[in-house]
């Protein structure tokens, strides 16, 4: 069960049933040369009730040290995003 309530910064946060014994966190990555890149997209999910999900694609530019700050940065603010996990 996910409830979903407006935190005191107006934006919407998930509360997830504390019940939940697993979750799963989906993600990709490759590398590519960086002017090669034309479009990315959404990355589909198919869920064992028949519903699709979807995971929002991101990109990271810059060297090898840039990416994996970035990289650090966003998984942080990934988490903030649910405190009660």
């Amino acid at each position: 069960m996910v409830t979903v309530k407006l935190n005191p910064a107006g934006r919407v946060a998930c509360l997830y049933n504390s019940d939940m014994a697993n979750l799963t966190l989906v993600y990709g990555m490759r590398l590519l040369p960086a002017d090669e890149i034309v479009e990315v997209g959404e990355a589909p999910i198919k869920l064992k009730n028949g519903r699709e999900a979807h995971v929002t694609m991101h990109v990271l530019e810059g060297s090898k040290e840039a990416i994996e700050q970035q990289l650090r940065t966003s998984l942080e603010a990934f988490f903030e995003i649910y405190p009660e996990i």
